[in-house]
């Protein structure tokens, strides 16, 4: 890439503070990007790496999001902000036709008001005015590229986290905007839809998009990158190229997973942790888990236009396929498999929010068939795909003390739970302030407070910077020695073979073992 060039999307935040913030959220952070390279935006938890992406976007305007001094830059035109009431307002309809986002959240840039994934993938296009024949192949094409072509009748409420980021990408990219801004783009996608956006992403590239990547991690695509910018505590601490940064200690002590063992899961020095004890040993006893026969399917209505809306519903293809398993005491299960396969569908099974069509679910032995939810919650602890699904309260405290029984017991777990994964100095903080690995965290504490026998994580080291990963680590660990059953579902190969001591894979309705 030149040395010079007229940036396609350019920024100088020398702050950036959040409406009744103590103290800015970003400081000295220097973006330039230039049309046709890839920036990868690199930092951990906390580090303000969404925050650059949502002002970059168009999303977080200067003035009603927060107050700004510096400037922004798109298509040449300059937006120059004091944190002034005169200061220039960002019109964000043209903004966003120039700059492509999908935020860290997915789900968040998608209309909701499209019944079809294909009906979603035209909405920019319906906006725009293109005609009918153009939309349509833009439709097919940005589907077949994005892994959606079998899936453009699909209800997008009906779709994977994975499936998800990859509708919402492909909203992103379907106008052709000339910059392209994805926040953790790898996050929940499995084998195949992460080669697929690495191809679509570098072709991007080559076709003249400025892309900007942000990302906790290293992904391959980003070793590749015209230039890494390593943010921490909202500062940029240094910019340059990959094979400028790629060794410095910085990245690993901002909180970049920078190297997977893909033996072990784990970052270089963490790798050397043992597996967790019994492993390789028959379990003998009453299973903590177990799961008998289940098969399930999603209910579909029949023909509305006939019937009406109050038609009785029948149930679709199957996504469970007589599922059995059995988890044991102090067992730690991964359950791995494409996007689509079932997984969260499985997990919702263990503690009764959704229940099977034939078989049954099992807990210490006891069928929880009719029994509600939230007794069974007791014994099963759930932490959903996307933590903000199941926090509410008013502070992380609260949060993890909801539904305790009160009293000293109950203060006592909630002051454990929340030092187990780090939390503690946050409990007054609202879940909303933050960040999303921090989120998470705060609803695996949830779970831990109840000491709950079964133990179903899914997707746990999403959005988890290499800090995070470590913590998640050694609590589920510790649970497991504690004698709790623990079945995650990942897309981390690696980290489900550093961690569980089975792994079962789920595809086309059926689990065996890998």
């Amino acid at each position: 890439m030149s040395g010079t060039f007229t940036p396609a999307l350019a920024a100088r935040v020398t702050s950036f503070t959040y409406h009744g913030a103590s103290g800015p959220a970003l400081a000295g952070v220097n973006v330039s990007v230039a049309p046709g390279s890839l920036t990868a935006v690199l930092g951990g938890s906390g580090s303000g790496k969404s925050t650059l992406g949502r002002l970059l976007a168009g999303w977080l305007r200067p003035g009603s999001g927060g107050a700004m001094d510096g400037f922004l830059e798109l298509a040449g035109t300059r937006l120059e902000f004091r944190g002034a009431p005169e200061d220039p307002r960002i019109d964000p309809a043209g903004w966003c036709r120039q700059v492509g986002f999908v935020p860290q959240d997915a789900a968040a840039s998608l209309s909701t008001v499209r019944a079809t994934v294909a009906e979603e993938l035209a909405f920019g296009l319906e906006n725009l005015g293109t005609g009918r024949p153009k939309m349509q192949e833009a439709v097919r094409r940005v589907a077949s590229l994005t892994g959606l072509g079998n899936l453009l009748d699909r209800d997008p409420a009906r779709l994977s986290g994975g499936e998800l980021r990859r509708l919402a990408i492909g909203c992103a990219v379907i106008t052709s905007p000339p910059v392209l801004v994805l926040d953790e783009p790898f996050a929940s996608l499995d084998t195949d839809g992460a080669g697929a956006l690495t191809v679509l992403l570098r072709n991007l590239v080559a076709g003249g998009t400025a892309v900007v990547v942000l990302s906790q991690a290293v992904h391959a695509l980003l070793s590749d990158a015209d230039r890494w910018i390593l943010l921490h505590d909202g500062a940029s601490v240094m910019a340059g190229t990959p094979a400028q940064l790629a060794t410095t200690p910085d990245l690993a002590a901002a909180g970049v997973v920078v190297a997977r063992n893909e033996r072990d899961g784990l970052p270089p020095d963490q790798a050397a942790r043992a597996r967790p004890r019994g492993g390789g040993t028959a379990p003998s006893g009453v299973p903590a888990l177990e799961l008998r026969d289940v098969s399930f399917a999603y209910e579909r209505p029949k023909d509305r236009k006939r019937l009406g809306r109050s038609a009785l519903r029948t149930p679709g293809p199957s996504v469970l396929n007589g599922v059995s398993l059995s988890v044991h005491p102090g067992e730690i299960v991964a359950v791995i498999g494409p996007n689509g396969a079932g997984k969260s569908t499985l997990l919702r099974h263990l503690n009764g929010l959704q229940q099977p069509l034939a078989g049954s679910v099992r807990v210490s032995g006891q069928d929880i068939a009719g029994l509600l939810p939230g007794r069974v919650a007791a014994d099963v602890g759930l932490l959903f795909q996307e933590p903000r699904d199941q926090l509410f309260e008013r502070t992380a405290e609260r949060e993890v003390g909801f539904g305790l029984a009160g009293g000293p017991a109950a203060t006592a777990s909630v002051g454990r739970a929340l030092a187990a994964v780090g939390l503690a100095e946050v409990a007054q903080k609202h879940p909303a302030e933050l960040p999303a690995s921090q989120q998470r965290l705060l609803a695996l504490a949830t779970v831990l407070a109840r000491q709950p026998r079964v133990m179903a994580l899914d997707e746990p080291t999403v959005a988890l910077d290499r800090h995070s990963l470590a913590m998640l680590d050694a609590t589920v660990r510790h649970a497991a020695e504690e004698g709790a059953a623990v079945v995650l579902v990942t897309h981390d190969l690696a980290y489900a073979r550093s961690l569980a001591h089975r792994l079962v894979r789920l595809d086309a309705g059926r689990l065996r073992d890998v």
